[in-house]
């Protein structure tokens, strides 16, 4: 599913005009992106919780020119679903397994 899917999807079902919708859309990504920029985690209840994650330094190879190199320690953002989330999407896609 892409932006556009979501944006049409919402649109669909709430009546509300797509480029309202893209804006606000575009505006959540935008927060969401300024807080984990920010070093601050969003937690969405029921969802689940955009975090940052730190890397540890690691030692990596180039395998063309033979050589290591110093991968320095660093964040990335994470997506952590929610418990119930993880559970409603087992049990949805184990349904369609056994049908």
């Amino acid at each position: 599913m892409t932006k556009a899917d979501i944006v049409a999807k919402i649109s669909d079902n709430t009546g509300i005009e797509k480029a309202a919708v893209l804006n606000t859309v575009e505006e959540f990504m935008k927060t969401v992106r300024g807080s984990l920029e920010g070093g601050e985690n969003v937690y969405l209840r029921g969802f689940g919780s955009f975090i940052t994650k730190k890397r540890a330094e690691k030692t990596g190879r180039n395998i063309s020119k033979n050589t290591t190199m110093i991968i320095p320690a660093h964040y990335i953002p994470a997506f952590k679903p929610s418990k119930s989330f993880v559970n409603k999407v087992k049990l949805t896609l184990s349904h369609k397994l056994n049908d």
